[in-house]
């Protein structure tokens, strides 16, 4: 817990000088004693209390005031709310080597499988796109609420070589936060074979002729601040063309979107002669790790499809609650006022006396003069 206004705290020095004073009166009230002529009848109509009771009412006033003072500076608390993400980008890898088969019956089946268990379980105001990437990356299912054509862009994957995981992020990034406006032509296909800079100047002055202009910097984000969207990238082994995805990473990070990576397979697994050939393809987990740190985002490890299932399972549940940090005042004021009025009730049914037990009570004290 940490507070917004932590100078206020100060006042809960108040709390020792309210126990002295009362403390204070309590003595004054012995003193003070009257006599009465009717104690019998004081007796008789009016019960003693348990000596603990008169104790209870100001010891919840007490409460009630700390309670108080410590909503007055303001307290934030991590609590867990309802997700505000309403569009979620996955992105899949589709290169060879999900071919492998470690994973039965093989890596991309096992993950079309709990890719469409996963959107089924998501909640209905999520609307989900698709992005899937190898040696490029290419949008297969553009951002709908329908989950049949999620399904069915997903049973269409077509396997590639190469493993593009920076572009596959970027593309993600892009398709969930088009306003950002991200240039994917220059970090993706490099149109610019003669070395040409970014404001389209080469080395010797000279200017492209299809030179765009310089993009305005935005000013970044807090990392894992948008609460519009997320993305989920999966992924069985390491880069080998595209952009760095920690790059990618960061720009994901300046637009405040979290990036949730899963690696997928086990250390072990190898394509067994795959066009004349047999190779190993291992997980990059340090870079999904990167990815997912830079991201205030989580990674997960999935080494067989009954993992994975428990991966998109929790995911599932990340989408429908997280948590964040929230102001508790009105929390507290509101447990400050029940204080108070349990206070009052306790005394009020502890210590009753009606109007004209009390008008009696006085007068066979002597303090009013006899009826006439």
């Amino acid at each position: 817990m940490h507070f917004l206004q932590p100078l206020m705290l100060w006042s809960l020095l108040l709390l020792p000088l309210a126990a002295a004073v009362y403390l204070w009166l309590l003595r004054r009230k012995r003193k003070e004693a009257f006599a009465f002529s009717g104690v019998s009848w004081i007796i008789q109509n009016m019960g003693s209390p348990s000596p603990w009771r008169r104790h209870v009412p100001p010891a919840l006033l007490g409460c009630a005031l700390a309670v108080l003072l410590l909503a007055s500076a303001r307290p934030m608390a991590r609590v867990t709310l309802p997700a505000d993400y309403m569009t979620l980008i996955m992105a899949m890898d589709v290169s060879r080597s999900m071919l492998a088969e470690d994973v039965e019956p093989n890596r991309i089946k096992a993950a079309q499988k709990a890719a469409r268990e996963f959107l089924q379980d998501l909640p209905s105001n999520v609307r989900v796109g698709i992005v899937s990437f190898a040696g490029n990356a290419q949008v297969v299912q553009h951002v709908t609420s329908q989950r049949d054509e999620l399904v069915a862009a997903i049973d269409r994957f077509q396997l590639q070589r190469g493993t593009a995981t920076g572009s596959g992020l970027l593309l993600a990034l892009a398709t969930l936060r088009p306003e950002a406006n991200i240039d994917l032509e220059s970090v993706l296909y490099n149109p610019n074979p003669f070395s040409y800079n970014d404001s389209g100047s080469a080395p010797g002055g000279a200017r492209s002729l299809d030179a765009k202009p310089a993009a305005k910097e935005r000013t970044p984000e807090l990392p894992g601040s948008y609460k519009g969207g997320a993305i989920v990238l999966l992924t069985d082994g390491r880069r080998t063309t595209g952009p760095d995805p920690l790059v990618a990473a960061k720009k994901a990070a300046d637009l405040g979107v979290r990036v949730y990576t899963v690696g997928f397979g086990t250390p072990n697994g190898f394509i067994p002669g795959y066009e004349g050939y047999s190779f190993f393809t291992q997980v990059d987990e340090e870079a999904l790790k990167g990815v997912a740190k830079i991201t205030e985002a989580d990674y997960f490890k999935a080494g067989s499809a009954d993992d994975l299932k428990q991966v998109y399972q929790h995911l599932s549940a990340q989408f429908t609650l997280e948590k964040r940090d929230t102001e508790i005042t009105a929390l507290l004021a509101g447990l400050a006022l029940f204080l108070i009025l349990l206070a009052l009730g306790l005394s009020a049914y502890w210590f009753k006396i009606g109007p004209q037990q009390g008008f009696n009570a006085v007068r066979a004290g002597g303090l009013l003069p006899p009826s006439p």
